[in-house]
């Protein structure tokens, strides 16, 4: 059976059931026919046929079979595992007649659940977007270059292949790959989405000659490496494969009159990440989420959801931010809605005096706070909770070394809700291999538009208009200057451009923290038209009025960075403008690449996700698999690579 969604959510033993249907369909539904192959001893049918007819039905082509959708061709011999069998079988031809079929005592090294999970989990959703000239990878074939999508034309003195041996249909359309000395491989549009995917890497890859078989061998080679990986990866969360606790019994409720208070409708996202909770709440292992979605996706709502929820069960939740104006824009938030339903709130930061501090401390530890928001003045030794059950850490990338290792012996005993709007590198790369839990916020608020986003050079009278617009509408303006040894004479220097009744703001990290809140508080009530500030605004601010954002400098930006500032603005259903301007010099080539991702990621709502992939491609192997597996990786692609090694963390699971 091919590899087709429908024949896929079927037990292997339906197909054993149905088989007289299935036998009849072939003969009397036209459809069937291209969905299946239907092979008998004694049946003529050239090899060429069956090798075309694999390809067309999705099986991937493999040295040596080892699970479901495989199959490997050695002369006269094929072995096959089918989606629809329980082992594999070798096929054996005499000329252009099927002589033998043999059960093989072959079972895969994945159940079909665990096969199927990361199939979906790393399906490649990238063609649309592909450019003339770029790297891309075929399952069977290897690195080409893609050379667009084109009918076949006479092309003497080349090598045309067309997937496994395929007759070539003039008046199809195909994708076209080149190869080394001239080689072209047509790709049919129907098949494309199975074996296509975009090369990721952090190198030029080397693109060899269609046909031989190096590019199994590689694959094979890679296959075994990623093992090695993947029992590191697994070491790293077997102390919470062990540990269990009792599932979190919440009171439905409490839940209902918290989630009443929600202003917004959820998105279907966001439900879906609710149910993703409830499912680690009701099991015995310690949850282990990441939620991961745009700036303004609706994350927060999801984690207070959730630290409701273990405060109904009698437990307490605390609430980590990486930065002291995060940590107040989530109290004031939560404050408002859970105490309205019995809930207690404290925030735990350096704004509190030493009375306030003991205060709250002494609430910690007798219980009668519930909900516990702050800085990593939470992680303090005499921050001693009653009944902790949660923890929900905000962008734990922002955090330092000694947090890390913190949150990593939490990790064995504590459920844990991790939120990010542009996972890392190392993350993502955790992510995808299947080791961690992710939740994905995808679905933009609804009537939230695109943020036009312009990226030039540094231009006073664009920077003049930009502020004039927002003004006069009654709006507010970041402008973003990263150098606080500058920024007297940037301010002063703006000032001549903002319009003359235009209040200007300052904040920047060496400001004492009451007065960096005080600021930020006096921006919330609207007392401040346009605030300079270094990135310290990166995480925390949540202003429905705030809609232009100018960046002096955006070559000194990570793209994550950069993503995350830009979702300051367009929080509501005003237009927003983000402008990224760079120095009259020409960029770093990397900065130049980054720019480029963040203009072109910047015409879609909710592009965070791919961008963090983007990142994670400039950025280079060092931050993610270390030099040796970077390699292997480079050999592959980093879509390939992810899939035999989230193949390798499911095998290793489930032995």
């Amino acid at each position: 059976m091919g590899l087709l969604p429908e024949f896929l959510e079927k037990p292997v033993l339906w197909f054993t059931e149905n088989e007289h249907e299935i036998r009849k369909a072939l003969v009397t539904q036209p459809r069937w026919e291209s969905r299946t192959a239907l092979l008998e001893a004694g049946k003529k049918l050239p090899l060429f046929s069956l090798l075309r007819k694999l390809d067309e039905l999705g099986y991937e082509k493999v040295l040596e079979v080892t699970r479901y959708g495989e199959f490997a061709h050695r002369g006269g011999i094929v072995d096959i595992f089918p989606v629809n069998l329980e082992h594999a079988v070798r096929i054996e031809f005499a000329g252009n007649n099927i002589e033998a079929l043999e059960e093989l005592s072959i079972t895969s090294d994945l159940s079909r659940k665990e096969w199927l999970r990361v199939r979906v989990r790393t399906q490649p959703d990238e063609l649309e977007e592909l450019k003339k000239g770029e790297y891309v990878v075929h399952l069977d074939h290897g690195i080409g270059r893609y050379h667009g999508r084109d009918k076949l034309q006479d092309t003497p003195n080349q090598s045309l292949r067309s997937g496994a041996g395929r007759a070539i249909n003039k008046n199809e359309d195909y994708l076209v790959i080149e190869y080394a000395q001239g080689d072209k491989l047509f790709v049919p549009e129907e098949i494309a989405a199975r074996k296509i995917s975009r090369y990721i890497g952090f190198q030029e890859p080397s693109v060899g000659r269609l046909g031989g078989f190096g590019w199994l061998h590689t694959k094979r080679k890679i296959r075994e490496e990623t093992e090695k990986l993947a029992r590191e990866l697994l070491t790293l969360y077997a102390e919470r494969t062990v540990a269990q606790r009792p599932p979190v019994h919440f009171d439905p409720e409490i839940l209902a009159q918290f989630a009443h208070s929600f202003v917004f409708d959820e998105t279907p996202d966001q439900i879906k990440a609710w149910g993703d909770i409830l499912k680690d709440l009701s099991s015995p292992h310690p949850m282990d989420r990441l939620i991961a979605g745009d700036v303004g996706f609706g994350k927060t709502e999801v984690a207070l959801r959730a630290a409701a929820a273990f405060v109904s069960a009698g437990l307490q939740a605390t609430l980590l931010s990486p930065t002291t104006v995060l940590a107040d824009q989530h109290f004031l938030t939560a404050k408002e809605r859970m105490e309205a339903i019995g809930i207690k709130v404290a925030l735990l930061s350096r704004l509190q005096t030493k009375s306030e501090t003991q205060r709250i401390l002494n609430g910690i530890t007798r219980g009668t706070v519930d909900v516990i928001i702050g800085t990593h003045r939470i992680l303090s030794k005499d921050v001693l909770f009653q009944n902790l059950g949660l923890l929900i850490i905000d962008e734990e990338q922002r955090f330092g070394v000694k947090q890390k290792e913190r949150f990593k012996q939490l990790r064995s005993s504590l459920d844990i809700l991790s939120l990010t709007a542009t996972p890392i590198p190392r993350t993502l790369s955790l992510i995808l291999s299947g080791a961690r839990s992710v939740s994905r916020i995808a679905t933009p608020p609804p009537g939230r538009q695109v943020i036009e986003t312009t990226v030039v050079k540094w231009n006073e009278e664009l920077v003049k208009k930009a502020l004039a617009h927002e003004f006069e509408r009654g709006g507010q303006t970041y402008v973003l200057h990263n150098r606080i040894g500058t920024m007297e004479p940037f301010v002063k220097m703006l000032r001549a451009l903002a319009p003359p009744a235009a209040r200007i703001g300052t904040i920047h990290g060496r400001m004492p923290e009451k007065e960096l809140i005080a600021t930020m508080r006096a921006l919330r009530a609207g007392t401040i038209d346009i605030l300079v500030s270094t990135t310290i605004i990166e995480n925390g601010l949540d202003l429905g009025s705030a809609n232009t954002l100018i960046v002096e400098d955006a070559t000194k930006l990570g793209l994550a960075q950069a993503w995350q500032l830009r979702g300051r603005i367009g929080r509501r259903e005003i237009k927003a403008y983000a402008y990224f301007l760079y120095p009259g010099e020409n960029p770093t080539e990397t900065a130049q690449k980054r720019l480029e991702a963040l203009e072109e990621a910047a015409q879609e709502i909710g592009a965070g996700w791919k961008l963090a992939r983007r990142d994670l491609e400039i950025r280079g192997a060092g931050n993610i698999l270390g030099r040796e597996q970077s390699g292997f990786a480079n050999r592959v692609g980093l879509n390939l690579y992810f899939q035999m090694l989230a193949e390798a963390v499911e095998r290793l699971r489930s032995h």
